[in-house]
């Protein structure tokens, strides 16, 4: 058996350049490259992508490998979309992401989501019929968007309405939120 047991998967992850909370970001990037993916991020700018701890201080910056503008959805077995209050707003107001987000769940290819990050998943119209969890704030949101039901649990798998939708509600659940997507990208 392989000890990189996602060897050749290709993971894409949205953000924004400012306001991605640091360990929706860095933990997933990190555990999937461990563990053999080959993950992309994209952001709206090809400036450095600020995160922040708590949706206010300072964290790590990082380097995006593309742009929304630039970017192609072909390669890609799994969308991956952090949180971060700020990050998540302004996400859903980029066409690009939006039409990326579609892209995926309109060929069958699961997407994960990790607590402010389902934000973009109402903007983009792909959450009817669909059981998920969130932040509690945005629950609401996706049920006004089409979800079935918004639950209180650590991770919610939802493979209804012709894609795989991975949720979490906040950093502290990133140890089965990663086991989850693993197992979404592994079925991809």
């Amino acid at each position: 058996m392989s000890d990189k047991p996602l060897k050749g998967h290709r993971v894409l992850v949205l953000v924004t350049n400012y306001g991605v909370e640091q360990d929706e970001l860095l933990v997933p990037i990190r555990r999937l490259q461990e563990d053999g993916a080959d993950v992309t991020i994209a952001a709206v700018k090809s400036d450095p992508i600020q995160t922040l701890v708590g949706d206010s201080d300072p964290g790590e910056t990082v380097e995006p490998t593309t742009t929304l503008e630039t970017l192609d959805t072909g390669g890609y077995q799994l969308l991956l979309i952090p949180g971060g209050t700020i990050n998540a707003d302004q996400l859903r107001l980029q066409p690009k992401a939006l039409e990326a987000i579609k892209a995926f769940a309109a060929s069958g290819r699961p997407i994960a989501a990790i607590c402010h990050g389902p934000w973009a998943l109402v903007e983009a119209d792909v959450l009817n019929g669909k059981t998920l969890t969130s932040y509690p704030s945005v629950r609401t949101d996706a049920q006004n968007a089409g979800a079935k039901a918004w639950v209180d649990e650590s991770v919610v798998s939802d493979s209804v309405n012709g894609y795989t939708l991975v949720t979490s509600r906040t950093p502290k659940d990133l140890d089965d939120f990663l086991g989850a997507v693993g197992k979404a990208l592994v079925g991809s």
